[in-house]
């Protein structure tokens, strides 16, 4: 006699959580692709890291040449929100395309330019096409990777920025020993690169007419609303929540660029000492996030964030500890766990997840220019502070990651994953489709 239970077994319900080789193996070429891209094009990020170094070595003056770095700062956090407009607007694979592309051909045109003003129009505009790309290529990765995967893929996304950010400037140093002309026409050429991968694997299909095929025809006019602009994101109450979490964690973490230095400096330590601070982060975030991924994928996204913004206040307000090289050491500790444990989901996961699809560029944009935002206020509030009250600053760090676990435990909301279990489309039909592993799979898998 056949049984006429259909109810699911726990096996088959509980979410297809998998490890690094599995993700990747089973990944579409696209997101492949991105991936590489995305190395690729921060192997070759060298405008920004020695901006003020080739306007003072051009004549310009110190403060002209701050000015110019902090237009190009501006550019790309308008460049992260036009990014998202256009990735909900023509799709991520065109935004992708014509925005680098576009960004490749203008920056090298400040090669030839005298005119200061000129050449401050060409940064904050190539600026913001070159990171047009970032919301649209979250986009696209969250389109077609599985909800329950996607911590881990865009841990994946962070070591491939990691990797190509923490190499670019060794790689610059040398070419600038050449000439400075290389700086740009290399990272154009970087850029180009990852352009053409993007038009040969990504598909064609835009991201409106893939989200749209489940659409009720009766709900056309309200996504079409929701299309119109950033105001939709503005109206959604926890989402602003949840960016003024990433708002406040970004000012604190950029502390370790702007304060951290000054503070290993009062302590009568030299360079090296904060060097090796810096060294033992990356090398903390590169080795272990993906692991550790596997394990935080399978946590709800509220608390990977709140565990994230959380770590990182503590870890910074470790710093005020009297306990000299030891609290510098155990402080970076802290606030690196934070990082690795938070940021993909923080950066990445959620603000894909968030919102409606036909908004998620404009979610993604909203993000990432919050971080930058974040990033750019960041310094300066950072050593203000550090001026006027030393270690204060410290403390100040975890008043503030203690606003951004409030913020983040009311904005943050339970993702639909029936809505985002499986991705929209199927670009690659050689692709290994992404499922369940086998119990022989999940054993060998890493």
């Amino acid at each position: 006699m056949v049984s006429s239970d259909t109810t699911p077994s726990k096996d088959q319900t509980e979410p297809a959580h998998a490890g690094v080789k599995t993700v990747w193996r089973e990944s579409p070429t696209a997101v492949k692709s991105l991936l590489v891209g995305t190395m690729v094009n921060r192997l070759g990020g060298f405008i920004q890291v020695f901006m003020v170094l080739y306007m003072t070595q051009r004549g310009f003056s110190d403060s002209q040449a701050g000015v110019a770095l902090g237009v190009y700062g501006a550019g790309t956090v308008l460049g992260v929100l036009t990014g998202g407009w256009l990735s909900d607007r023509i799709g991520p694979r065109l935004t992708i395309m014509w925005t680098l592309v576009s960004s490749a051909v203008l920056l090298p045109a400040v090669l030839y330019l005298d005119s200061y003003v000129m050449i401050l129009a060409v940064i904050a505009v190539g600026g913001a096409l070159s990171q047009a790309y970032r919301p649209a290529s979250t986009s696209m990765i969250s389109q077609l990777i599985p909800a329950e995967r996607q911590v881990m893929i865009f841990a994946m996304v962070r070591l491939a920025i990691n990797l190509g950010t923490t190499a670019a400037p060794l790689l610059g140093a040398a070419m600038v020993q050449v000439s400075w002309s290389f700086l740009f026409w290399g990272e154009a050429a970087a850029i180009l690169v990852f352009a053409a991968v993007a038009a040969v694997t990504l598909p064609h299909t835009g991201q409106s007419t893939a989200d749209d095929k489940n659409t009720d025809p009766a709900e056309t006019g309200t996504s079409q609303e929701r299309k119109a602009s950033y105001l939709t994101v503005l109206a959604d109450r926890r989402y602003l929540l949840f960016l003024l979490a990433m708002f406040a964690s970004s000012v604190i973490y950029i502390q370790y660029v702007s304060a951290l230095p000054l503070a290993v400096q009062d302590l009568g330590l030299g360079t090296a000492v904060y060097a090796a601070l810096v060294a033992l982060n990356g090398a903390l975030v590169i080795t272990c996030e993906l692991l550790v991924a596997k394990v935080v994928q399978r946590w709800p996204a509220r608390i990977a964030v709140i565990a994230g913004v959380g770590l990182t206040g503590i870890g910074m307000s470790l710093y005020a500890l009297p306990w000299g090289l030891a609290a510098l050491v155990i402080a970076t500790l802290v606030w690196s766990l934070g990082e690795i444990v938070g940021y993909p989901t923080l950066f990445f996961a959620y603000p894909a997840q968030a919102g409606p699809p036909e908004l998620r560029g404009r979610y993604l944009g909203a993000s990432n220019s919050l971080y930058g935002l974040g990033t750019a206020v960041g310094p300066f509030v950072g050593v203000t502070v550090w001026s006027e009250f030393g270690n204060g600053l410290w403390l100040g760090c975890g008043a503030v990651g203690l606003l951004a676990v409030g913020a983040a435990w009311l904005g943050v909301r339970p993702v639909d994953a029936d809505r985002e279990a499986s991705p929209r489309e199927e670009p690659d039909t050689h692709a290994r489709p992404v499922g369940r592993l086998d119990d022989t799979e999940a054993a060998a898998d890493t």
